[in-house]
C-alpha cells in the first residue's frame, strides 16, 4: 500500500483551514476486501475520504465515525478514521446493483432519505460525542458540510470523488475539505464559492490526470494566500479485528457448536463485518479450540 497522507493547509490569516487527500490505495483496498459493486464502492469510498479529512483536524488519538442511514437499498454506510490516518469503511449491502445505471452513480436513491450521525471519539472517553442531522442530498459531501454547519457553526465546502474504470474498479479516490472558521466575514465564504463556481474543479477527473493535493486545493483558494502545515501521518486501511478476536468469538459458541463444525469437515471462514477482512480457521484449530473449551468446562 502507498504512503499517501492527508495534506493540511491554512490561509495566511488563519481564518480558513483545508485538508486534502489522495485516498486511492485505501479505497481500492476496501473494494478488494469486500468486493463492493459500483454504487457501494462510491458510497463507502466517499465516506472514507470524508472521515479522513475530518479526522486530520482532530488531535492525537482521536477518531471520527460517520454513519449514513437511509431508506434506500444500501441501507447504511459507515466510515471511521483516526487522526493518525487509519481508516475503514463498510456497507451491509456491498453487492447492491440498481436495475440500470441510467442515472449514473448518484447515491441519492441508493442511500435515500435518512440521517447522518457523527461520533467523535477521544482516548479514555467512555462515550463518544455524537451529533445527528438529516441527510440533505445523500451524496456524502453535502451531508458532511451540513453537519459541520449545524453542529459546529463551521461553513465548509466538501468535494469528494471516487473514479471507477469501465470494469467498476477504483481508479482514483480523494477529496478536499475547506472550513471557514466561525466569525469570519461573509466575503471570504463568497470568494471560495465564487472560485468553485467559476472553475468547477472535478476532484475525480483531476486525480485521474495525476493531480497532487496542492493541485486540488489551488482552484478553490485563488486570491487567498495560504500555506501547507505539517501533518505526517500516512493513510492506511486499518481495523482492530484480529485472528485472536475471531478465535475468542468461536470459543464463545461452545463445545457443541464447535463439534458440529468438525462433523461437517469444512474449514471455517469468518469475515469482519466492519472492514471486510477474511479469516480462515482450519479444522485443526477448531479441534484445539474445542479441546480448550472442554478442559475449561471440567474445571
Amino acid at each position: 500500500m502507498g504512503k499517501e497522507r492527508v495534506h493540511r493547509y491554512v490561509s495566511k490569516d488563519l481564518t480558513v483551514r483545508i485538508a486534502a487527500v489522495n485516498a486511492t490505495e485505501v479505497v481500492r483496498h476496501m473494494q478488494d476486501l469486500q468486493n463492493t459493486y459500483p454504487l457501494a464502492t462510491v458510497a463507502v469510498g466517499r465516506s472514507m475520504v470524508g472521515a479522513l479529512l475530518m479526522a486530520a483536524n482532530l488531535k492525537d488519538g482521536q477518531q471520527v465515525g460517520l454513519l449514513f442511514r437511509g431508506n434506500g437499498p444500501l441501507s447504511s454506510v459507515y466510515a471511521e478514521a483516526s487522526y493518525e490516518g487509519h481508516v475503514r469503511g463498510y456497507t451491509p449491502n456491498p453487492q447492491y446493483q440498481p436495475e440500470s445505471y441510467d442515472g449514473g452513480l448518484s447515491l441519492k436513491n441508493a442511500i435515500g432519505i435518512g440521517l447522518l450521525t457523527v461520533a467523535r471519539h477521544q482516548p479514555f472517553q467512555k462515550q463518544p460525542f455524537q451529533g445527528t442531522v438529516e441527510l440533505v442530498s445523500s451524496e456524502i459531501g453535502d451531508d458532511i458540510a451540513h453537519y459541520l454547519h449545524q453542529s459546529h457553526q463551521i461553513r465548509s465546502l466538501v468535494s469528494l470523488g471516487v473514479y471507477l474504470d469501465k470494469n467498476g474498479k477504483v481508479q482514483t479516490a480523494g477529496g478536499i475539505l475547506i472550513e471557514v472558521m466561525p466569525g469570519v466575514e461573509e466575503s471570504m465564504v463568497e470568494k471560495i464559492i465564487a472560485n468553485y463556481e467559476n472553475k468547477k474543479p472535478n476532484i475525480s477527473k483531476m486525480l485521474n490526470e495525476g493531480a497532487t493535493c496542492m493541485d486540488l486545493v489551488t482552484p478553490f483558494m485563488e486570491g487567498i494566500p495560504f500555506e501547507e502545515i505539517e501533518h505526517n501521518q500516512t493513510v492506511e486501511y486499518s481495523c482492530p479485528c484480529t485472528k485472536a478476536r475471531v478465535m475468542r468469538a468461536l470459543e464463545a459458541m461452545g463445545e457443541e457448536e464447535l463439534q458440529d463444525m468438525l462433523d461437517k469437515k469444512e474449514e471455517v471462514h469468518v469475515t469482519c463485518q466492519v472492514c471486510g477482512k477474511p479469516y480462515d480457521v482450519s479444522l485443526d484449530e477448531v479441534q484445539e479450540l474445542k479441546n480448550l473449551v472442554h478442559r475449561e468446562s471440567m474445571n
